[in-house]
């Protein structure tokens, strides 16, 4: 039995991802000099970051 083709191929998940997780936009902002962990404690809010 073979498999349907919309299940892709399986190499499918190497693609740049345009959307980084949280500790990813922490690190660019820490790197950027627009993050302190002492002052900023909210979970939300966080400014856009660019991604390169």
């Amino acid at each position: 039995m073979s498999r349907h083709p919309s299940f892709g191929k399986s190499s499918g998940g190497a693609a740049k991802r345009n959307v980084l997780k949280r500790f990813e936009r922490l690190a660019v902002l820490k790197k950027l000099n627009r993050f302190d962990v002492e002052v900023k404690k909210k979970v939300t809010g966080l400014p856009k970051t660019p991604v390169a």
